[in-house]
């Protein structure tokens, strides 16, 4: 994989080529915290430097392995299926860690080196995290222990001291739409999107190319319908907790009151908003216990209807 793959989008090509010349210049350490917020390709640009890392560019073969998932010299750490393998855990535990800290004590396979990406970092719980810091504390030369992260705050700071940050963050929105653009949206599209998404062109892409911006429209146009009251909260509550998306429906109802409450001058509005916002997180929250969905989701449609009238 060269610094200059198609699959890479411009925002990751420039941060794989700063950090490749910190690299061949020796000044990058073996632990490096790839972080910024969500769905930006960090683990993309990891994954990029380590196929540099192990000679993927001089050897076919190497790449093979790589994009195979079989290179006996690179490891991949995320979450692993539950003990009934109905699901998968939720986070990192003690013993994939403590599996991928013998493996990097053990002599690489293809001599050049070894590199493990631990993705998502911040999903580490605290067990495990105590043997991480032991393996960071305890560097092998030619070993590279990365870590991704959307919440790098998530993380120990002994751990977070340890490794040089590689930061992602948002790119130039002409940029981003040209990006968007490439992938064959439409432009309209793409503006509503990346808008929407303030400025995110991977949130904006994956609204794109699951129905998420389509989501966000009819959820838009539900709230309207509440505030005149031309829908009923109870039947509106019950669609939303009808499917697979009552959380992503919340999450777009969240952003759509902040959004409206960036618009108001009156401090009394912006309250009732920001609260509303508050209370959609902690809906969107009630979901994963056994509280009844429509139940909650009607209290917070309610709400909205009797907040909206006076705004």
């Amino acid at each position: 994989m060269s610094e200059a793959s198609p699959a890479l989008a411009p925002w990751q090509a420039r941060i794989l080529a700063r950090t490749r010349e910190t690299l061949d210049a020796q000044r990058l350490g073996h632990a490096l915290l790839f972080c910024g917020p969500a769905l930006l390709g960090k683990r993309a640009v990891a994954e990029a430097l380590a196929a540099h890392i192990l000679g993927a560019e001089a050897d076919s073969r190497v790449a093979q392995l790589i994009a195979a998932g079989t290179h006996p010299d690179f490891h991949r750490v995320s979450f692993i299926p539950t003990k009934d393998g109905t699901r998968l855990r939720s986070e990192i535990v003690i013993e994939q860690i403590r599996e991928l800290s013998q493996k990097l004590s053990l002599t690489p396979q293809y001599g050049r080196a070894q590199v493990a990406i631990v993705d998502p970092a911040d999903a580490v719980n605290t067990a495990a995290c105590n043997a991480l810091l032991k393996t960071l504390e305890e560097p092998q030369p030619g070993r590279h222990l990365w870590l991704v992260a959307a919440n790098p705050a998530r993380l120990p700071a002994t751990i977070r001291s340890r490794c040089q940050r590689i930061e992602f963050r948002l790119p130039p929105r002409d940029e981003a739409l040209a990006w968007l653009a490439a992938r064959g949206h439409a432009a309209a599209d793409a503006g509503e999107a990346l808008e929407a998404a303030q400025g995110h062109p991977g949130l904006a892409a994956d609204w794109l190319d699951t129905g998420g911006l389509q989501l966000r429209r009819e959820v838009h146009k539900d709230l309207t319908g509440l505030a005149r009251g031309d829908l009923a909260a109870v039947a509106t509550a019950q669609r939303w907790a009808g499917d697979a998306h009552a959380a992503s429906r919340l999450r777009h109802a969240a952003d759509l009151a902040l959004a409206r409450a960036a618009g108001l001058t009156d401090p009394a509005g912006i309250w009732k908003l920001a609260a509303w916002f508050d209370a959609a997180n902690r809906t969107r929250d009630l979901l994963r216990t056994t509280v009844r969905a429509d139940l909650a989701i009607t209290e917070l449609l309610l709400a909205w209807r009797d907040s909206a009238k006076r705004l």
